[in-house]
């Protein structure tokens, strides 16, 4: 009976003890250890698929396997393994033939460039000396990720850089999706800087890092002929969408903040961002045509005001970024002679307006000529 009493439903109260700060503090660290322990448990299962999916790549590229049991090899392949392994699903024709372009992707990469990548080592196991066997930063990257990545990437270097921004900025599919199909590989570190005359190396390497040329700015509902007015409102309107392009760290401070000098004049910085893995300010200047040197005096003089007035002092020096339509290279190099604050210029696109708006007035001009 006492048993049968003890199974009654009941409501279980949060009274019975004192939630103090430690206890909340306890309960914190717990959440935090279980989240831990689910993360550690998904990526070994992750690294274990990850493993075989390579070495049956690997397996397939060695023994040749299409030419030494005919073209029906995949399909053959598909069903025995679904019948040793009910209820699994990676082993469709298709993941199969993906397995195989994943490992061959990076194997004759390595071959063509005849030295191995530090990311690789050569495994003494298997049939073949020269096989590779998979880096442990894979494991990290989900399946569909490196699909998208062996389906897109030119050049090892590009494929690990991606690999690298995935793991450290923990993008989902479709953000690598994103930035691949911008090619953010060939746009990262390319804006125009001086900051190897005006940083420190860790800082500098950072800095250049984060910044990008050309910005792609497909989101904004802008025209062609588009003013600077015009670039800044839509920028503000799609802020989450720029701080996306921007890139990790960037956080949006404010538009358009007036600074008030002494005798009365009074100058406005189009918008200012703090980067807080750089742990400094960003000012930035916005032109919706060419780059000419004048550009860059005001854009220094704005950096001064933000280390002077809203610089901590364990924040690192204030970087000012013009984005304009276009940049000579030459220009902004000896633009940037003589000073001593980290500044930067990159350029932006809007190609995918450009070209509806090409579009649209293109159809315009049919339909009229059709009613003429």
């Amino acid at each position: 009976m006492a048993d049968i009493e003890k199974s009654k439903p009941e409501f279980v109260k949060r009274d019975g003890i004192i939630a103090d700060g430690k206890y909340v503090e306890w309960l914190g660290e717990l959440k935090q250890r279980y989240q831990r322990s689910q993360i550690k448990a998904a990526v070994q299962v992750n690294h274990s698929m990850l493993e075989f999916y390579w070495s049956l790549g690997r397996d397939i590229v060695a023994l040749k396997a299409e030419s030494q049991w005919g073209s029906g090899f995949f399909n053959q392949l598909s069903l025995d393994l679904k019948k040793i392994f009910p209820g699994e699903l990676g082993f469709s024709v298709t993941n199969l033939k993906y397995m195989k372009r994943w490992y061959l992707f990076y194997f004759e990469q390595v071959t063509n460039r005849q030295q191995l990548s530090d990311e690789f080592a050569v495994s003494n196991r298997h049939r073949h000396s020269d096989e590779l066997e998979m880096p442990d930063k894979f494991a990290l990257v989900p399946w569909k990720h490196h699909v998208a990545l062996f389906s897109k990437c030119r050049s090892l270097n590009e494929s690990f850089f991606y690999i690298n921004q995935t793991i450290a900025n923990n993008w989902s599919l479709a953000d690598l999706e994103h930035e691949l199909k911008t090619d953010l590989f060939s746009r990262h570190s390319s804006a125009l800087t001086n900051f190897s005359d005006t940083m420190t190396l860790p800082q500098q390497k950072l800095a250049q890092e984060v910044m990008k040329s050309p910005y792609q700015l497909g989101f904004l509902n802008l025209k062609q002929d588009h003013s600077e007015d015009d670039l800044e409102e839509a920028l503000v309107k799609n802020i989450t969408q720029f701080l996306l392009e921007l890139g990790q760290g960037f956080a949006y401070v404010g538009r358009q903040m007036e600074l008030v000098m002494p005798d009365g004049s009074t100058f406005v910085p189009d918008l200012i961002f703090y980067h807080t893995r750089l742990k400094c300010y960003v000012v930035v200047e916005l032109k919706s045509v060419k780059f000419i040197p004048e550009y860059v005096g005001k854009l220094n003089f704005y950096v001064s005001a933000a280390d002077e007035l809203l610089k901590a002092d364990d924040d690192k020096p204030t970087i000012g970024l013009l984005i304009c339509r276009e940049a000579d290279k030459t220009t902004v190099e000896w633009a940037f002679r003589g000073l001593d604050r980290p500044l930067g210029v990159a350029t932006y696109q809007i190609e995918q307006i450009v070209q509806r708006t090409i579009l649209e007035d293109r159809l315009k001009k049919q339909k009229k000529d059709k009613e003429k």
